[in-house]
């Protein structure tokens, strides 16, 4: 078993090697396609440590550097190869191998793409950190760099205003997640003297520090109240949105639920705040993605909405859901934003879907990946999401759970088949509507390759993963056949009536919609951004005002001559009387001892 544990370790540090080699030149002409062979290769490596994984059904290999010691704590970089990291890293890998393959059709013609791929290669360095720390402080590590590499890669046009405030907002939003996460860590090197992970998990857990990681998992996983920068990060290029906001970087909040899952399963109140954030946020997102127009916010709103599901997952205390469907999740979601980068590219930089239609003709393969992605989201049985998606609800369905939270749930499942369906029907269907200049091109092996991979991923890697990631003993429960096919019934009910829907819009010329304010997702920004920012802005003048005026004004002003000034004053006036006798004897006094002196 040690053998195999070394083998695995060795293969995994070798795939890193891989993927760090390329960053040696990073002045190379051939930068980008070094780049795209390196994680092709690093795939295939990490395939290794998976299969013994497999083979032997359980793994778990670590590897400790000390950095500083402080006496009575630590600090060490740890490294830690189990069952999440050895199967989270070829998916990742995977994705990111056809990601990068895209890109360079993609970006062929930026005079920067050299920059592009290695802010991509530290991205994906960065996040292997994440999922293979054995601690914190190396989690930390990682957690900072996918943080740092997002707001480089949402900002990559950062010429235009939209893109550098995106930037920016995602920064800052991130930061509210730091700030929790640091308090998780200063907190345990005052009270436990340890980051390491198998320290912290055996330790009772406290309500405060489980709610400073749910507080960093919420805003890097964009949960309900810190969700509006992962609409705004679609101003980036299309690959960086499917690589940093579908399967990577924003599931990076749960995957560290996932790792201190023990802890959170101890205390009821955590779990009680991961289900009700996460129902709320999958209900919001799938509300906001119904009415929104731009092919790549949907895609986005339909990504918060999956990591609410996820969120949902972790409150019912089932952490091996949420993982199995953040693994499932990458495929269909990067599939489904590459699709839309090429159709965006096709119709001469359109994004609106209402002036799509028509391009099952143009594109097969692209509407054929995004029905295929689209499906996989909804949950049609057999392919990837039906796999995560349905288990997550059926646990939901059968659990002592918040009867609120389960409703929430299966509204947004039906408002998943909505929104899936408008965007299939819209792209793809009927007649065109756009322009008559028109760029249609699919036809680059660099765009059918990186497509049919994920393709294949979107219908089998559910049916794949389901046999490593479920426990091999699952509890046997019981359910009626309609709780059971709760989720199905719900969502093919819904796609009946939103294909009803989309055929009564379709007449209705573009022209004609109104921007509603009700409807428009972006009143969340307006009430955070602007009237909470003029509440602190104002309060925070007024106290400062207040006190300048108040304290150094007055005090250190007028009130403190008055107070320094006036016991002299009065040792004066009580000298002068007006006597000729007091003067004298002052005269006398002072003549004494000015002769003595």
């Amino acid at each position: 078993m040690f053998t195999l544990n070394a083998m695995a370790f060795a293969a995994m540090i070798i795939s890193i090697l891989l993927i760090v080699y390329p960053l040696t030149s990073p002045e190379s002409k051939t930068f980008h396609l070094n780049a795209k062979n390196a994680v092709k290769n690093a795939f295939f490596v990490s395939l290794i440590p998976l299969l013994l994984f497999v083979s032997e059904g359980q793994m778990d290999t670590s590897a400790n550097l000390k950095w500083f010691d402080f006496g009575l704590t630590n600090l060490s970089l740890t490294t830690q190869f189990d069952k999440y990291s050895i199967l989270f890293i070829p998916v990742a890998l995977l994705v990111t191998w056809s990601i990068l393959e895209f890109s360079t059709w993609y970006m062929h013609i930026d005079p920067n793409i050299g920059g592009f791929f290695k802010y991509l290669l530290i991205f994906l360095l960065a996040m292997i950190t994440l999922v293979s720390a054995g601690n914190l402080l190396l989690l930390f590590m990682g957690w900072e760099g996918v943080g740092i590499m997002s707001f480089l890669l949402i900002g990559w046009y950062h010429a235009r205003s939209n893109a550098a405030a995106a930037a920016l907002q995602a920064v800052l939003y991130n930061r509210i997640g730091d700030i929790g996460f640091l308090l998780t860590f200063c907190w345990l090197m005052k009270n436990a003297q340890s980051v390491e992970l198998p320290f912290i998990l055996s330790m009772y857990p406290s309500t405060i520090l489980l709610i400073g990681f749910i507080a960093a998992a919420a805003s890097k996983s964009a949960q309900f109240g810190l969700h509006p920068w992962l609409a705004s990060a679609m101003e980036g290029p299309t690959p960086v949105s499917a690589l940093l906001h579908s399967s990577t970087m924003v599931v990076a909040g749960i995957f560290l639920l996932i790792r201190i899952h023990p802890l959170l399963s101890q205390n009821q109140m955590a779990l009680t705040i991961c289900l009700c954030l996460g129902a709320i946020s999958t209900f919001f997102a799938a509300t906001c993605a119904l009415v929104q127009n731009d092919i790549k916010k949907i895609i986005a709103y339909s990504t918060s909405s999956q990591l609410g599901l996820m969120m949902v997952a972790i409150g019912l205390n089932f952490p091996y859901l949420a993982f199995f469907h953040i693994c499932t999740h990458a495929f269909f979601k990067a599939m489904l934003f590459l699709c839309s980068g090429l159709i965006i590219h096709s119709i001469n930089d359109e994004q609106d879907i209402r002036k799509m239609g028509g391009l099952q003709q143009a594109l097969p393969m692209t509407t054929t990946c995004l029905s295929i992605g689209s499906f996989a989201l909804m949950g049609i049985p057999f392919l990837a999401g039906f796999y995560s998606k349905d288990a997550i609800i059926e646990a939901a369905s059968t659990s002592y759970a918040n009867s609120m939270a389960l409703t929430l749930t299966l509204i947004a499942t039906a408002f998943t088949a909505v929104y899936s369906m408008r965007l299939i029907y819209f792209a793809s269907m009927l007649y065109p509507r756009t322009n008559p200049v028109l760029l249609y091109d699919e036809n680059d092996t660099r765009v059918l390759n990186s497509l049919a991979r994920l393709a294949v991923g979107s219908v089998l890697a559910g049916l794949l993963i389901s046999n490593i990631t479920l426990p091999n003993h699952p509890i046997t429960h019981t359910m009626p056949t309609y709780m059971k096919l709760t989720a199905l019934i719900i969502t093919l009910l819904a796609f009946a009536i939103a294909y009803d829907l989309a055929k009564t819009f379709w007449t209705t010329p573009p022209t004609n919609y109104a921007t509603s304010k009700k409807y428009d997702p972006l009143f969340y920004n307006q009430i955070v951004h602007r009237t909470s920012s003029d509440i602190i802005l104002n309060s925070a003048g007024q106290i400062i005002t207040h006190l300048i005026e108040s304290i150094l004004l007055k005090k250190f002003g007028p009130d403190h001559i008055e107070k320094t000034q006036l016991r002299p004053i009065k040792v004066t006036r009580i000298s002068q009387t007006g006597l000729i006798k007091t003067y004298l004897s002052i005269l006398f006094i002072t003549l004494i001892s000015a002769l003595t002196i």
